[in-house]
């Protein structure tokens, strides 16, 4: 190789480092957003919610249907119903 050739290289290594850096800073950035929106979502609140035991055993048979826990069937009960207003207004 001459010494032009090994110039170019030597740059086109440079700029290939630059962009590996910038890469690893938006990889870092994203892992960043992904641990706040994680601990966003786990900061749920707590909500006492009083039941007739009828309405109770509607509601488990369906989670049961759906493959959920009766809280996660309530929590995405009342997410669509929250979404379904949404696109009314």
């Amino acid at each position: 190789m001459n010494e032009e050739q090994l110039q170019r290289l030597a740059i086109k290594e440079e700029q290939l480092a630059a962009r590996l850096t910038r890469i690893a800073d938006l990889e870092a950035q994203v892992l960043k957003r992904e641990k706040a929106l994680k601990e966003k979502e786990r900061a749920k609140k707590q909500v006492l919610l009083r039941l007739a035991p009828s309405l109770w055993d509607e509601i488990a048979a369906w989670a049961e249907d759906d493959f959920r826990s009766i809280n996660a069937q309530i929590e995405y009960l009342l997410t669509e119903a929250v979404r379904n207003r949404k696109k009314g207004k």
